[in-house]
C-alpha cells in the first residue's frame, strides 16, 4: 500500500515537474523585465518580416524558403490570421460537400494539416507565431458571400435560425455584423455559438502543442467588451485544462492609444498577459513615440509586452511610404515594444531589401547592448526639432539615436568623463558608414546626421 502510495506521489510530482519546466520554456513576458519576452527561459526581442498575413496557408514549396529568409537575416516573428480564406490555393477550416455547401460539424483535414506544418516550421526556426482568431473583414462585403458562416453557403442554418443575412456591405468597422455579439453577455446567439466554440476548441487542440504561440483574438476591432472578454477566458479556460500557461491580447482599432477603448486589455492584466497596440503605427514621429511612452506609464504597476504585429507604411500602399514605413518600425523598436514587424505589402514593406536591412541592423545593436537593457530619453536630446531626432539609452554606456530625415541634435553626456565612440548605421542600406570617431564626454555633443535619410547613431563607451 506504502509503495502504491509512494509511486502515485512520485507520478504527481513529476507531472508537475514536467508541467512547470514545459510553461518555463513557453513563450511568456521576461520574469527580470515583463515589458520584453523570454523564450525557452531567455530574453528575447521580437522581429518581424513577412510577406502575407495567414502564411499556413501557402504550400510548403512557398512556405520554406519564406521562413528560411526570414531566419537568415534574423526576423522571428511572424502573424497568423486563421481566417482570410480569399485564394485559390487557401482552404476553410470545413468540408464543403458535393452540393457546394459546407458542413459546420466536419473537419477540412488540409487545413489543420497546413496549420500543425506551419506551427512545427515556426518552432523548427524559434519564430515566435501571434495568432489572430477571428478578423472582422472575412464576415461583410465580398467575403461574407464566400464565408461558410454565411447561411446561404452551409446545411447547418438558415437565416431565420440563425439571425444572419446573405449580405453586409458595410464595412467591417460599421458593428453591423451579428456573428460578432453571439455571447451570453450580448445576443446570446446558442446556435452559432456552439459552432464557434467548436472552432476555437480545435484551434487551441492543436496549437498549444506548440510553446512558441501567442494568442489575440480579434484583427483590429471594434466591436463590444464583451465579444473580447467571452473568448479570452474561453481560450485561457482551455489551456488551463492541458496545464498550459498562455499569453492572450485583443488588438483594438483605435488609433489613439489613450482612447479608452484601448482600456479594455491595459486595465486586465490577469485576462490580457500583453497588448497588441499595431494601430500606433498609423501615427508618425513624436505622436506615435509619445503616445508608446504614455502606455508604458500607464501600465507601470503592471508592465507587459507591448506587441506591433503591424508596422505600416510601403510606396505601394495607402497607409504612408516607405520612409513612414521604416520610421515607425524603428519608433517602436527603440520606444520600447516587445516586438516590432513589418506588415505586408502592399501596405507594409512585408520581407523585402529594406526591412531585412533594418533587422539586421537591429540584431547589430542587440549585440552592442540589448534593448531591454535601455531606456527611452528623448529628455537628453537638446536642439531638437519635432520628429527630428528618437534616442533610447543605457545611460553612461550606450546609446542608440535614430534619424528618420537626418537632422542635428545635441546629447547631454554631462557627468561622464570617459571618452565615447560613435558609429553610424545606414538602416535603409543595411550599411554601417565609413566615419567612426571617438567623442568626449562630460559635455553637450553635437550629433549630425551623415545622409539625409533614415540613419541611426550608436555611441558607447570606450
Amino acid at each position: 500500500m506504502k509503495s502504491k502510495l509512494l509511486l502515485v506521489c512520485l507520478l504527481g510530482f513529476f507531472t508537475v515537474f514536467g508541467a512547470q519546466k514545459q510553461n518555463r520554456n513557453r513563450i511568456r513576458p521576461w520574469d527580470k523585465n515583463p515589458r520584453y519576452w523570454q523564450y525557452k527561459g531567455r530574453p528575447v526581442l521580437l522581429l518581424g518580416a513577412s510577406d502575407h498575413d495567414n502564411l499556413f496557408q501557402w504550400t510548403p514549396e512557398m512556405l520554406i524558403p519564406h521562413l528560411d529568409a526570414m531566419e537568415k537575416v534574423g526576423a522571428n516573428y511572424v502573424r497568423c490570421v486563421l481566417g482570410d480564406s480569399k485564394l485559390d490555393f487557401e482552404l476553410f477550416p470545413y468540408i464543403k460537400l458535393e452540393n457546394g455547401k459546407y458542413d459546420l460539424t466536419q473537419w477540412n483535414d488540409g487545413f489543420w494539416q497546413r496549420f500543425d506544418f506551419f506551427l512545427k516550421e515556426t518552432k523548427k526556426r524559434d519564430i515566435i507565431v501571434q495568432i489572430e482568431i477571428w478578423d472582422r473583414f472575412d464576415y461583410s462585403r465580398s467575403d461574407w458571400g464566400l464565408n461558410p458562416y454565411n447561411p446561404e453557403n452551409n446545411v447547418n442554418y438558415n437565416s431565420e435560425e440563425s439571425g444572419f443575412s446573405k449580405e453586409y456591405p458595410k464595412h467591417p468597422g460599421s458593428n453591423d455584423q451579428p456573428f460578432f455579439f453571439t455571447t451570453p453577455k450580448q445576443k446570446n446567439n446558442t446556435i452559432i455559438l456552439s459552432y464557434q466554440q467548436r472552432y476555437v476548441t480545435e484551434i487551441m487542440l492543436h496549437a498549444l502543442k506548440y510553446d512558441h504561440v501567442l494568442y489575440c483574438i480579434d484583427n483590429e476591432t471594434s466591436g463590444e467588451e464583451a465579444w473580447s472578454t467571452y473568448w479570452a477566458k474561453y481560450i485561457l479556460a482551455e489551456a488551463e485544462k492541458q496545464k498550459k500557461d498562455i499569453c492572450v491580447t485583443e488588438m483594438w482599432d483605435n488609433w489613439n492609444l489613450k482612447s479608452e477603448q484601448h482600456k479594455r486589455t491595459f486595465d486586465h492584466p490577469a485576462i490580457y498577459a500583453f497588448c497588441d497596440v499595431s494601430q500606433n503605427s498609423h501615427q508618425t514621429g513624436d505622436a506615435l513615440w509619445n503616445n508608446l511612452q504614455w502606455v508604458h506609464s500607464y501600465l507601470q504597476k503592471d508592465p507587459r509586452p507591448l506587441n506591433t504585429i503591424k508596422n505600416y507604411g510601403a510606396d505601394t500602399g495607402p497607409h504612408g511610404n516607405t520612409q513612414n514605413g521604416i520610421e515607425r518600425w524603428w519608433l517602436h523598436v527603440l520606444g520600447g515594444a516587445a516586438s516590432a514587424r513589418f506588415h505586408r505589402p502592399p501596405s507594409g514593406l512585408g520581407l523585402s531589401e529594406f526591412s531585412e536591412n533594418c533587422i539586421r541592423i537591429a540584431r547589430k545593436l542587440e549585440q552592442v547592448t540589448p534593448l531591454w537593457e535601455m531606456t527611452p530619453r528623448n529628455d537628453l536630446l537638446e536642439d531638437r526639432k519635432e520628429n527630428e531626432a528618437f534616442v533610447t539609452c543605457l545611460e553612461g554606456k550606450t546609446y542608440f539615436i535614430f534619424f528618420p530625415t537626418g537632422g542635428e541634435v545635441n546629447l547631454n553626456l554631462e557627468g561622464y568623463q570617459q571618452e565615447f565612440q560613435i558609429e553610424w548605421g545606414n538602416v535603409r542600406k543595411g550599411e554601417w558608414l565609413l566615419n567612426s570617431k571617438v567623442i568626449n564626454a562630460g559635455e553637450m555633443v553635437t550629433l549630425k546626421a551623415p545622409i539625409q535619410s533614415e540613419c541611426i547613431a550608436v555611441i558607447t563607451r570606450k
